[in-house]
């Protein structure tokens, strides 16, 4: 228990940055939605689809290679400044590649009359790189509360100039000359093109965060060890594919959602603006995850010397489903009301919002099962597993697009995560089997689904709602201290 409350005190530190800053992002999804067309919003999910997949590319899994060698190497810093080197080379690569023939991408993506939006997500995904590892030295030496910091300076700068941009210079330039700001936003302001201003915001913020990290790169003089890195490479390059192809079900369905869309163009892009819009609300699933993430690389790896170690995996996978299964729940429960934080010429796609949520549910379990095969140096079975779950993806949207639409896409995400769910469980219990309550690990997410399902039968108010979600939370209680054998009040624990 010891260790589950270091990992639970760590993920708090983590989550303030994480949980604080998307809350605070989620004030920019209204702001989008009341502000721009579906189709204009289309724009913005499609390309910050497309930089998800580079930016993995960019990265080929080298944050989870750092983790693991600087707990077998001994010189921490040499694998650190060797991490850093080989990022900042493939970094500058990158850069002067694809800055090159930056007319060439727009043109490929259907931007070629936007061609600045291209470059401006070249050096977003250039600063980002160069960030990951110190942000990654900052979690390995379990500094979180400067790890925070950083990452709340990165958003809160992102979130000002979008308020700055998108809300008050529209209503700048309607008044008079008289005030001193007036001449300056007209200078450069264009109502006409309000998505510009996103990828501007968010270049500044990713600019001003590589700058903080500056002083971390004095770490380069311990030099590039080439006997480390030859290591580092076999172990990271399957972390790249499993990347990869983890992120194709999470990108692959905007990016091919206009192309399959039974309909024009045009349409294409306002259903995609409706199914991105509406998948925000779903990342809250995705926020608990990825706070989650951030202490769990760490804490996974360093536990593993302990001998309890499989009983410790166990119980964190117990507690992260119910505490999955809880906010699709409250979600769900209260979607009438959370629907009203996105304009209302996207809520006609809210139904995606529980298939998007259970499916990044399976995302988290799968997350979890994965470190059987990280701990084991057999990260070759990841990338086969997230292999198979990006086919699925590419299949299931092709096959479900022209036909249900956005729902399908939604079905697809679904799908992809949890095949490889079913994969990693199969074949982690042959190669380092863990303790795994598998009961409760399905009864909570199928319990929460039918209360949801009834609810949804009934039509019920919201005190109704209200009085399952209590309910719930009861039946948990009774559950947990009183039946399930991984209670806190174990006297094992």
């Amino acid at each position: 228990m010891g260790a589950l409350r270091r990992l639970i005190g760590q993920t708090a530190i983590y989550g303030l940055s994480s949980i604080v800053g998307r809350l605070l992002s989620y004030l920019l999804v209204p702001l989008y939605t009341y502000h721009l067309p579906t189709a204009e919003y289309g724009i913005v999910t499609e390309l910050y689809s497309y930089v998800a997949i580079i930016f993995a590319f960019l990265l080929y899994g080298m944050e989870t290679t750092f983790f693991r060698f600087s707990e077998t190497e001994e010189n921490q810093l040499k694998v650190l400044s060797t991490s850093s080197i080989s990022i900042l080379i493939s970094t500058l690569f990158f850069l002067l590649v694809a800055f090159t023939f930056r007319y060439d991408i727009a043109s490929v993506l259907g931007y070629e009359n936007h061609v600045s939006y291209i470059t401006w997500f070249i050096f977003i995904l250039g600063f980002d790189a160069l960030s990951s590892i110190p942000f990654a030295f900052l979690r390995q030496q379990n500094k979180a509360i400067k790890f925070a910091s950083f990452k709340l300076v990165n958003i809160f700068i992102a979130i000002s100039l979008n308020l700055f941009f998108i809300l008050y210079c529209p209503y700048d330039i309607q008044l008079s000359d008289s005030h001193f700001l007036y001449g300056f936003i007209h200078s450069f302001f264009d109502v006409q093109n309000l998505v510009q201003y996103i990828f501007i915001s968010n270049l500044v913020a990713s600019t001003v965060t590589f700058l903080l990290f500056l002083p971390t790169y004095k770490y380069l003089k311990m030099g590039f060890d080439s006997a480390i890195w030859k290591r580092m490479i076999p172990y990271t390059l399957p972390i790249l594919a499993v990347n990869i192809a983890g992120l194709i079900p999470m990108s692959i369905d905007k990016i091919l959602l206009p192309m399959l869309y039974n309909g024009s163009t045009e349409e294409g892009m306002q259903q995609l603006g409706i199914y991105g819009a509406n998948a925000k609300i779903a990342v809250i699933m995705l926020l608990f995850i990825q706070t989650f993430r951030y202490a769990a690389d760490p804490f996974f790896f360093s536990e593993a010397k302990n001998k309890n170690a499989k009983q410790t995996y166990a119980r964190v996978m117990h507690w992260f489903v119910i505490l999955g299964s809880f906010i699709f729940l409250g979600t769900m429960m209260f979607i009438d009301i959370i629907n009203h934080f996105i304009g209302a010429d996207y809520r006609e796609g809210v139904y995606v919002v529980p298939i998007l949520l259970m499916g990044n549910l399976m995302l988290g379990i799968y997350y979890n099962l994965s470190f059987w095969y990280k701990l084991n140096n057999k990260t070759i079975y990841g990338a086969w597993f997230s292999v198979i779950g990006a086919i699925f993806a590419i299949l299931l949207n092709i096959i479900l697009v022209p036909v249900y639409g956005i729902y399908g896409s939604a079905w697809s995400v679904f799908a992809a995560y949890t095949v490889p769910v079913f994969l990693s469980y199969y074949f982690g219990a042959r190669h380092y089997p863990i303790p795994y309550q598998i009961s409760s690990l399905i009864f909570y997410p199928l319990l929460v689904t039918s209360i949801f399902l009834m609810s949804s039968y009934l039509q019920l108010g919201l005190l109704a709602k209200m009085g399952l979600l209590a309910l719930f939370f009861i039946l948990l209680l009774l559950i947990e201290t009183k039946i399930h054998p991984l209670r806190f009040n174990n006297k094992k624990d």
